[in-house]
């Protein structure tokens, strides 16, 4: 069964451009071979990284979003996993992302509905039911 997802990689910032595309052109290559289909492919060019990975402070990052099944990620990971200038990979299904961002926009969406609603007017009998402030005596100065 074809599912969604995105595949987010991070590569070593001193592999050469026509290394990078020979890699990124591998793993498209991976993706329409083993049945599965190709999105986008997006290079978000070369960031900062939070910590230090494998002794490099910064990195290329390569966005691929592919739909495709589980064995065929399955083996996109390996590949990312064995090839040296990946210094680190995630994959997240967006199917479930989505169906789970849907169900949070619509509990917002019932709360908004909720809270705007003005609050009813206090009837007659619920004012009768609360009491009158009490009255503070002050003593009388003699």
């Amino acid at each position: 069964m074809q599912r969604f997802y995105e595949v987010m990689f991070i590569v070593r910032p001193d592999i050469a451009d026509e290394d990078l595309d020979k890699l990124i052109a591998g793993l498209e290559q991976t993706v329409t071979n083993g049945g599965g289909n190709l999105r986008s492919t997006e290079k978000l060019g070369r960031r900062k990284l939070a910590y230090t990975v494998r002794k490099f402070n910064d990195g290329n990052y390569i966005l691929l979003t592919i739909d495709a099944d589980g064995p065929l990620v399955a083996e996109l990971e390996r590949r990312l996993r064995v090839s040296e200038p990946v210094i680190k990979f995630i994959t997240v299904r967006m199917d479930e992302e989505e169906k789970r961002l849907a169900k949070v926009r619509a509990i917002r969406a019932t709360r908004k509905k909720l809270s705007a609603i003005p609050p009813a007017a206090p009837t007659e009998s619920a004012q009768a039911a609360e009491p009158a402030p009490a009255e503070t005596a002050t003593p009388a100065s003699a």
